[in-house]
């Protein structure tokens, strides 16, 4: 499902610089995440075309298919395809409608089978830049319209499952219940406590469900998310640890049993220190500050990061840099500044290669 376009270097054989972001959202999502780093480079090709120019080397725009993994257990699927980690056991996963992710790429007219002739050659590579709203309140405190990435947090997610017992909620005595959403709410709390306990550190539980739930009965069974992410793997896994520590011992004094599957894992991701170095000159040669910040969030970058060098520049959202919500919104004026950003690193690129 990725959409692909090339731009084509005056040097058939230079390495090319690949860019891009995903086009899906999540649910109630907002219009710009993902969007914005597919929009980007393709204003800076109308405007090399237009000029009738073209650079020593040819750049590629994906716009990658299924970052968010929100249908399916599963995240970074057109990315993943580009770097050759595309498990295709996923082909087999349902969702909550019982379609198949094999099924569902069939339905768009796609070919499963085909995936894998999708990964790259790094070594045709030059790199991968992104362009992304910053998601966050950052940029938007200090009245910044774009910062340089250096790294992008390393993250995890579980999908959980409490099992007690269901009873009537009128004869059960309190002393003697197995809850289920009690021991999930507990939990919350824990994980809520833990991620605060460590700077650059965010723990989440998104997720809470009582399967077949009744107000009038004990809940017998909830159903979790958790999501992990911190700078370092270190601190992402050491937090992941003690929170399946807790788990266990609330569910032993509660008399319950639990199951938590890992959904997904992928590393921490530093930007390299070339490239990092690009945005910036790129950021200061508009007048601004080349003002640095990690991502809490996740993206495709941290895939591609995998086989070649990356590096990401942000641009701030406005109502406080709200995401995930139709409530985010950008500026004309400053997509016209990561525009010219781009332009710069791209100019910039050029004359290196010269």
């Amino acid at each position: 499902g990725n959409v692909v376009g090339v731009y084509h270097g005056t040097d058939p054989s230079a390495k090319r610089l690949l860019t891009g972001s995903h086009y899906d959202t999540v649910r109630n999502g907002g219009k710009y995440d993902g969007r914005l780093g597919i929009f980007v480079p393709m204003a800076c090709v109308r405007e090399l075309h237009r000029q009738g120019r073209r650079l020593p080397y040819g750049f590629e725009v994906v716009g990658f298919s299924e970052e968010e993994g929100q249908r399916y257990k599963a995240v970074f699927l057109g990315s993943g395809a580009l770097t050759g980690t595309f498990n295709t056991a996923w082909l087999g996963q349902k969702d909550v409608d019982g379609i198949s992710m094999r099924e569902a790429m069939e339905h768009a007219g796609l070919c499963p089978d085909d995936i894998s002739k999708l990964k790259r050659d790094a070594s045709k590579y030059l790199g991968f830049v992104e362009v992304h709203i910053e998601q966050g309140p950052v940029l938007n405190a200090l009245d910044l319209p774009l910062g340089v990435v250096t790294s992008i947090n390393g993250s995890v997610r579980f999908a959980g499952l409490i099992q007690g017992m269901a009873s009537h909620a009128g004869t059960t005595p309190m002393g003697t219940r197995r809850d289920a959403a009690a021991a999930a709410a507990e939990l919350t709390l824990f994980v809520e406590q833990r991620g605060a306990a460590v700077p650059d550190l965010v723990a989440t539980v998104g997720m809470l469900e009582v399967p077949n739930g009744s107000t009038n009965v004990v809940p017998g069974r909830c159903k979790f998310s958790l999501d992990i992410r911190a700078t370092t793997n270190s601190v992402r896994d050491a937090c992941a640890t003690d929170i399946q520590n807790e788990l266990a011992r609330i569910c032993e004094r509660r008399g319950l049993s639990y199951t938590l599957e890992e959904t997904m894992r992928a590393a921490a991701a530093p930007s390299a220190p070339d490239w990092q170095n690009r945005w910036e000159a790129a950021v200061q040669s508009l007048g601004l500050p080349g003002f640095q910040m990690p991502s809490g969030a996740g993206h495709d970058a941290m895939k591609l990061h995998e086989i070649m060098p990356q590096a990401m520049l942000f641009m701030r959202g406005l109502n406080a840099g709200i995401s995930h919500n139709p409530l985010e919104a950008i500026t004309n004026d400053d997509t016209d500044l990561c525009v010219r950003a781009f332009q710069h690193l791209l100019d910039q690129l050029a004359t290196e290669l010269s």
